[in-house]
């Protein structure tokens, strides 16, 4: 959850039954207008060990597209175009007005170093860091 500037207060939150939960497929706009604004949130990926594993799948059922994201960090980052205006033009002149888009982006968590309970982000002098995140199309 996120204060009144969009820092989070570090409050881990269940998405189950919410606006929020993807845990089983859903279409992404199906719920959107019932999350202010549109989805920028950070989902928590449970179990998180370090090791590389699918945080998301997405299915395009006309198409039959699917996207697979793995990673080793322990957030994604999902945000649904709420700042698409209409002002950019796309491939064969679409126009990319609000939600005609999407992003999952593999993080920690926002605010990591000021939240204690969050997966660490310190980095000594000396260490080093590194992650990995595929994105799988099948």
């Amino acid at each position: 959850m996120a204060a009144g500037g969009l820092i989070p207060t570090g409050e881990l939150k269940s998405v189950k039954d919410a606006p929020m939960d993807f845990t089983v497929p859903k279409v992404i706009g199906e719920r959107i207008d019932r999350v202010k604004g549109g989805y920028d949130h950070n989902y928590v990926l449970n179990g998180w060990d370090g090791s590389l594993r699918q945080a998301a799948k997405v299915v395009e059922p006309l198409s039959g597209r699917v996207m697979e994201v793995w990673t080793t960090e322990p957030g994604l980052q999902f945000y649904s175009g709420n700042f698409l205006d209409g002002t950019i033009t796309g491939k064969n002149g679409k126009v990319y007005n609000k939600h005609y888009g999407f992003c999952l982006e593999t993080q920690h968590f926002p605010d990591s170093p000021n939240k204690p309970q969050f997966p660490s982000t310190i980095l000594e002098p000396g260490e080093k860091y590194t992650h990995t995140t595929v994105y799988r199309f099948l």
